[in-house]
Parts: C-alpha cells; structure tokens; sequence
C-alpha cells in the first residue's frame, strides 16, 4: 500500500497590496485608517497625507496639509489621529479636511513618541527634551511630567492598571503608574545592550516586547512576576518596529535592514541561561588565557573563553566547535553551543518558529492594523508598503501610486468624529 503523504501546513506570511511613491522626503510615521481603505502618512517635508484607495487599487491624495515644523509621530487610535508637535485638528468625515482646533506646548525638543488612551482621554507623550508627559485630551491640560534618565525611543501603556512602559536610549525600560496629576516610579529593568527602539504591550497575557538597536528583542513577563525575560534573536539590524496580532499570537518585528519577522507566540518558550564565570573550560578543564597560575603550573597555553547558548557554561573553542538554532530560547539563526548540548539537540528542538520575509527598503517605521490584519512599513526609500496577512499567492498583481495633482471622487464613509493632533 503506497504511503500517505500529507502536506505540510502553509504559514501565514505578508503579502504586498500596494505601494505609495509619492513622496519628496522619508515618511517618519504612517497608519491605517480603521475600517477605511486609507492611510494618513507624516513626513520630513512637513506635510500630512490623507490616502484613499480607489477601485483602480491605487492610493489618491485626499488632503495635503502642511505644517510649520517637523513632527515625527502619528498614530491613528479608533478614531483619534495624533501627531504631536504644534497642535490638535478635526479631520473631517469624508478625509477631505483638516481644521486647527487645539494647540498643546508638550516639550522643548523634538516629540518621539506619542499616545491616545481613549478610556483616559489622556494624550501621553515623550520627546528629546527627557520629558515624559500627560495631556487631557478635553481640556488640553497638562496633568503631569516625568524627567526621564534619557531621551524616551519606545512607549506603551496598560489601561486596567494605569502603568506606563518607557523605554529609553539608554537601554532601560521605566515602568510608571500614573494618576490623574502625579505618577510614581514602579521598577526599572534593562536587557539590552543597545538603546531601546519600539515597544509593544499585550494586555491580554500581559507581556511587554522590547525592540533594540542589539538587533534582539526581549519579552518581559509581567503579569508573571517572576521576572522572567525571553530572548528573540531573529535580526541582523535595528529593529525598528514591533507589532503583537493577539487573535492569531504572532508577534510581528521589523528591522532596518528591511527584515520583517513574524513570531508564533503560541509555543512554550524557554530563558536563556545566566553565562556561568569559570578561570578554566567547563568541559576539558583547559586553563584561559588570564589564569596564569594553572598555565604555569599544567604548562599550557591559556584558551579563549566561549558559552555555550544552551546551558551557560564556559568553554574552549575546541569543546564547542559546533553550531546550532536553539528556537524555542529565541534563537532562529545558528549559535555557539557545546559537544554535549549538541548532541542533545533534536530536529524537533531545532524546528522554526518564525518566518523570514524581506520587505525590499529600509523599514523607518511600522504599523498594524488589527481589524483587517494588514501591516504597513514606510521606508528610507521614501515609499510607503502596504501588506495583507495571507497566504501569499506567487505572480499576484500589486497595486502602486506614484503621485496625482488632483483629488479624485471620495466614497461617503460611516459619520465619526474625528480628531488629528500634530
């Protein structure tokens, strides 16, 4: 009887919609406008963009507003559009316009990262001033600031337990818990050797992700309490955004390099060990180079000192000459692991649990969009991506807008209030 073959399950990987070309300089920040085929886009030039997608497939120009500084932020929450920097707008409900309502004088410096609590209606805030600082959205009052160690990269904030996650270019992430007009300092952790350059927060299993310019990223149990830190090393550059699907438990990362990196988070992860010190090898017993006395007294040379990634332990180049992905401690490309923990590895242990997809340009910047799953990435190359979370389909047709003068006829949308600060 011939065997059965079954097919192996096809795995969920950004397929590329469309592209916006229309840009003089790089766009810094650019969202999905939910329950819309649009996208709102801020870049360098000043200007905001309103996009909106056409039967063609094409992305047109509904607004073009500019504005009298730089800004660097945008996230569109519900129905709340922010930037930050000069001032609030009302975005009209055909996209059509945009109106000055509020002004907020936030930060000396330039604004980094801003967020909308809508349950609060707090506008949160950070900038390179090391200021971190809350806003009331109805009266534009400041309610309270934070001096932070340095300037703020990453921001993330928890509804049910008022705490908010500040990661800053010092590597250190601050954790806060804030009131209507003070707030008091929790903990602080640091993990990575490089500044912190994205946040992302699940309020569901209650875990912080943390992006770094170390080119790792770190999951932090928090509602765990133990304290535990899990590892993902699945970058060769910065990374640059992070992104947490909670329907399907995937975290998705992007790098500079244009990497883009899709996480199942639906599998038991392990820590990575504590590196063990030791003045000889753990395995042969060979003297290292700074232990003189044993290399005087064996009459050897004293080796170089290695770990192995899997248990910890301090070894000699020839005791750990092998090479092995270790995925469910976070490693998805080869590492240094002893003779013995190599051995011990199986082809089960060295399954993926992630997959790789190169986006083509120098990711700036990333946003997700959860009701529709569709991921945009906005490049050096000045060019904005936008990606469907599909099964991919070879030789399917994409879409691409290069810049129009004019405006075309817009489609008549839901009537929502809707809120633009810049």
């Amino acid at each position: 009887m011939a065997a059965e073959i079954q097919p192996q399950p096809q795995a969920r990987k950004p397929c590329l919609l469309s592209k916006i070309e229309a840009f003089q300089e790089v766009v810094s920040s650019a969202v999905i406008i939910p329950r819309e085929d649009g996208v709102i886009s801020v870049s360098e030039d000043r200007a905001i963009r309103v996009w909106l997608k056409r039967d063609s497939g094409q992305y047109w120009p509904s607004v073009y507003h500019t504005l009298s500084c730089k800004y660097s932020c945008a996230p569109f929450v519900l129905d709340l559009f922010v930037s930050l920097l000069s001032g609030e707008f009302i975005l009209s409900e055909d996209y059509n316009k945009i109106t000055p309502a509020r002004t907020y004088q936030a930060h000396q410096g330039r604004v980094t990262v801003v967020l909308f609590v809508l349950e609060m209606e707090w506008l949160l805030s950070t900038g390179q001033d090391k200021n971190f600082t809350w806003h009331c959205s109805e009266s534009g009052q400041q309610l309270g600031t934070y001096r932070t160690a340095a300037w703020v990269s990453g921001l993330q904030f928890d509804v049910e337990t008022r705490h908010a996650f500040v990661g800053d270019q010092s590597g250190q992430v601050t954790i806060l818990k804030l009131e209507q007009d003070s707030c008091s300092l929790v903990t602080t952790f640091k993990g990575h050797t490089g500044n912190v350059t994205a946040l992302c927060w699940d309020p569901a299993q209650r875990v912080l992700f943390s992006g770094s310019s170390d080119h790792s990223i770190i999951m932090w149990d928090i509602g765990g309490r133990k304290g535990t830190a899990i590892e993902l090393q699945g970058h060769n550059d910065k990374v640059q955004g992070l992104c947490y699907a909670s329907h399907t438990r995937q975290l998705i990362s992007c790098s500079s390099d244009g990497g883009i990196v899709i996480w199942n988070m639906d599998v038991t992860r392990q820590e990575t060990p504590e590196w063990l010190d030791s003045d000889s090898c753990q395995k042969c017993e060979q003297p290292f180079f700074w232990n003189f006395k044993q290399m005087w007294d064996s009459k050897k040379i004293g080796l170089r000192q290695h770990h192995c990634r899997k248990c910890g332990q301090a070894v000699c180049g020839k005791c750990s000459s092998k090479r092995s992905t270790i995925p469910l401690m976070g490693f998805e490309f080869e590492v240094r692991v002893c003779d013995s923990c190599h051995e011990s590895i199986t082809d089960e242990d060295r399954a993926p649990t992630a997959t790789f997809h190169d986006s083509k340009h120098s990711i700036v910047y990333m946003h997700y969009e959860p009701t529709t799953g569709n991921l945009l990435t906005s490049g050096s190359d000045k060019v904005i991506k936008v990606w469907e979370q599909t099964f991919c389909t070879p030789g399917s047709q994409i879409k691409t807008t290069v810049g129009h003068e004019s405006c075309g006829v817009l489609r008549s949308v839901d009537s929502v209030h809707r809120t633009v600060t810049v």
